[in-house]
């Protein structure tokens, strides 16, 4: 073998990570399940606390930002990054796929969590009574989500009959976030979003932002046990496992020792505190990163 074939055994080794991006805390909703669903990988989770929340920035700064936690990413040795993030999906994953990777990284791959969940929503079975009922999806998430339309998007594409009712929901990832999830205060305030959706008799309801599952049993407790309420983490480990079934040309594999690095851009002692309660986990290997010379 070729000191350059070597080499390139070596360079494609090295990139042997998942990599996993968030705007915060929220994407260790996503990587609980990617441990448990795939746990003999590598994996490098980023979060950029110091810049969070993202649902209410212009498009073209949740581009920017998210383009530079993709790269630091890439950079680190990622074949293929999952935007944990519904804002940063919405919002920057169609012109990062299409733009970006393709001139600077064109062998690597992005994936978003939108689709997973639209998708599960489209399969949602029909109740027969004295006819077919449609049912109505109903989705909650950051103003910039929300906005986007990307959910109504989604799910009209898999089935244009589906009726999808949103509600923008801004200030769950501050409190999560403070560790105010278990607050009366939170509960609260979640009562009143959810109001509208309870009106219009959603058949399930989507957690349009990874922070979201932080409050899963009071949305679950609020909305009742008739509406569907996917854990979205679920979901996306399940399509994350299919997809690399799907591409073994990525160059992923199982790793005799895997390892979990976790980078956040602001003070790690909340994120650690916050995130080991979450996961269940010691964060062993947590570090303060820089992204961006902003």
């Amino acid at each position: 073998m070729s000191d350059r074939e070597n080499n390139k055994g070596a360079a494609a080794a090295a990139r042997n990570i998942i990599g996993v991006f968030d705007s915060g805390l929220g994407g260790l909703t996503v990587l609980k399940y990617f441990l448990k669903e795939l746990p003999a990988y590598n994996y490098i989770y980023l979060g950029d606390n110091a810049r969070l929340p993202y649902g209410a920035k212009s498009p073209e700064t949740i581009y920017e930002y998210t383009r530079e936690a993709v790269d630091f990413l890439f950079r680190a040795g990622c074949n293929v990054i999952v935007l944990a993030c519904n804002t940063a999906s919405s919002q920057a994953l169609r012109r990062l796929q299409q733009e970006y990777l393709p001139t600077h990284y064109p062998e690597r791959r992005l994936l978003g969590v939108i689709r997973p969940l639209a998708e599960y929503a489209a399969k949602l079975p029909r109740t027969e009574k004295k006819k077919t009922t449609v049912p109505a999806i109903g989705v909650i998430g950051t103003q910039a989500t929300i906005n986007s339309g990307a959910y109504v998007h989604e799910i009209k594409k898999l089935d244009p009959a589906l009726s999808v009712e949103q509600v923008a929901t801004p200030l769950l990832v501050p409190l999560i976030e403070e560790g105010w999830a278990d607050k009366p205060e939170t509960k609260m305030i979640l009562k009143k979003y959810l109001r509208a959706l309870k009106a219009k008799s959603v058949s399930a309801l989507i957690l349009g932002c990874t922070h979201y599952d932080f409050l899963y049993p009071a949305i679950k407790n609020i909305m009742g046990k008739r509406v569907a309420l996917p854990r979205p983490g679920e979901i996306i480990a399940g399509a994350l496992k299919d997809y690399l079934a799907r591409h073994p040309e990525l160059g992923l594999s199982p790793a005799a020792t895997p390892t979990v690095r976790y980078c956040t851009t602001d003070e790690p002692s909340r994120f650690r505190r916050l995130g080991e309660r979450f996961l269940g986990r010691p964060l062993a290997d947590l570090e303060q990163v820089k992204i961006s010379d902003l």
